[in-house]
């Protein structure tokens, strides 16, 4: 009489231990899929900020100084809704000042001339499903357009 309950003992332990180990499995599973959706959202974001620094730059370019003004801030925002990116335009290197422009910096070096300091910030909209989590990068940058 003791065997048959010492068997459905043993049985319910066994049940028990691979039970804990499918949880444990799982739950490792949802994390590392979690951290999949987050790294691939983290680089969507930096390829995404990369092509903002070259709209920037573009549009840097492209900007009529004629009038004495310089651009100072350039919004750019994807077509899905995903992230945007505010590009403060802090400091123009140039070999001559624009009248109505505060962010230039004049230089003697003809190696710097026409360099831009530019502080990005991109962030992601939360709201829009597409984003695994929210995603803030900050950076400052030195680029010639």
């Amino acid at each position: 009489m003791t065997r048959k309950a010492f068997g459905l003992m043993g049985a319910i332990f066994i049940i028990l231990i691979v039970s804990f180990m499918l949880i444990i499995t799982l739950k490792y599973a949802r994390i590392g899929a979690k951290h999949t959706v987050d790294t691939y959202t983290k680089e969507q974001a930096e390829l995404f900020m990369q092509s903002a620094i070259e709209m920037a730059l573009l549009q840097i370019s492209d900007f009529n100084r004629s009038n004495g003004k310089c651009l100072k801030i350039v919004h750019v925002s994807d077509q899905r809704g995903r992230f945007t990116v505010d590009i403060n335009i802090t400091k123009y290197y140039l070999n001559s000042s624009l009248s109505d422009c505060d962010r230039v910096q004049v230089i003697n070096t003809p190696q710097s001339e026409g360099m831009v300091l530019m502080d990005v910030m991109l962030e992601s909209n939360i709201s829009n499903g597409a984003n695994g989590k929210q995603v803030r990068i900050f950076r400052r940058t030195m680029q010639k357009p």
